[in-house]
């Protein structure tokens, strides 16, 4: 596969299937791995790092899950790829610095990918469509099972897995949802939420982790402690949690629509109107708008958008997205033209 061969790919999470899918875009789970006898990544030679980059990637091709899978060698991409495979969230941002001795292993499913060198020498994750956290784990815990029995992994009894930021160690576990929550935020009730959620030892990031900010009603939940508790115990806790926002959402879309479904349905409609009129159009303003559009879908006021269609537009609406679709590098006003026209392409296709 060739990183071009993913653009025509619609990844398994996006596919807005799944538990709860109405509110969950997705539950991922994320392994932090490191080598016994070998320095974290911003301590190692590049030596080291090598040795790293060839332990794993060949241990990785040997196992059943991953053995279809490609291993992009970041060195070799230019910087529009590496922004890529991020908007994809296939790797983090701060794998796309320093790229000398990194890469990233993604199946050909783009459920499961592998930073290699990041923070850690491996972060695996597996991300799959709608509120699906244990499924998530099970399937995870297979590959990090499979792999153990091939590498020696840095674990001590008292402390467990370690890992670079101690925030990790233990189990080296981090799960996240993320959740797309536009009546909470309407309703002016999202505040109050993400207060609670923070005293509960919970992380609140936007659509691209660490680093950044909720933007279009989406919200991404993560746990925060690693270390103490056992993979199934933090798994159960952040299950607890994301159902109740899930039922505090539900419940706040079924008072909108008792009370103010003209209204609701007025803004709704003005943006599917914008999107499929607007010509030129940004990143920022297309994520609101999608996810108006979204809402309206979701409770059955739009009628001829899935939200398969609506899920691939917030990603290939991306910057880097546009720009492999245009087989070019395009400034930010071309990128407005060119998303405007996919968009409208799309939407006034259905």
């Amino acid at each position: 596969m060739q990183i071009n061969d993913l653009i025509n790919h619609t990844s398994e999470w996006l596919k807005g299937t799944g538990p709860n899918s109405d509110v969950v875009i997705s539950s991922r789970i994320r392994l932090a791995r490191n080598l016994n006898k070998l320095p974290f990544p911003h301590w190692a030679s590049k030596a080291q790092l090598n040795e790293v980059m060839e332990k794993t990637s060949q241990a990785m091709l040997k196992i059943e899950p991953l053995k279809k899978s490609t291993l992009f060698t970041l060195a070799n991409l230019d910087n529009i790829d590496k922004q890529f495979l991020v908007e994809r969230h296939l790797m983090s941002i701060e794998h796309t610095q320093k790229t000398e001795q990194k890469a990233v292993l993604v199946n050909d499913e783009e459920n499961i990918a592998v930073m290699i060198n990041e923070e850690d020498h491996l972060r695996v994750q597996l991300m799959q469509s709608g509120f699906n956290l244990f499924e998530a784990w099970n399937i995870i815990n297979g590959i990090d099972d499979a792999l153990a029995k091939i590498l020696d992994y840095a674990y001590l009894p008292d402390f467990g897995y370690l890992t670079a930021c101690p925030t990790n160690t233990g189990t080296g576990m981090r799960g996240s949802v993320m959740l797309h929550l536009p009546a909470l935020v309407m309703s002016r009730q999202i505040e109050r939420v993400l207060a609670a959620i923070a005293k509960l030892s919970f992380t609140t990031r936007g659509l691209y982790g660490e680093g950044t900010q909720a933007s279009g009603n989406f919200f991404q939940i993560s746990n925060q402690v690693s270390l103490g508790h056992s993979e199934n115990e933090i798994i159960e806790n952040l299950n607890s949690l994301i159902r109740q926002i899930i039922e505090q959402e539900t419940q706040t879309r079924e008072i909108m629509l008792s009370k103010s479904k003209d209204v609701l349905e007025d803004r709704i409609n003005r943006s599917l109107g914008i999107l499929k009129s607007a010509r030129i159009i940004t990143s920022q303003e297309t994520i609101e708008l999608l996810s108006m559009v979204r809402l309206g879908s979701d409770l059955g006021m739009i009628k001829d958008i899935g939200r398969l269609t609506i899920n691939e537009l917030f990603i290939t609406t991306q910057p880097a997205h546009l720009q492999k679709l245009e087989n070019k590098k395009l400034s930010s006003q071309e990128r407005d033209l060119a998303r405007a026209e996919l968009i409208r392409k799309k939407l006034n296709l259905l």
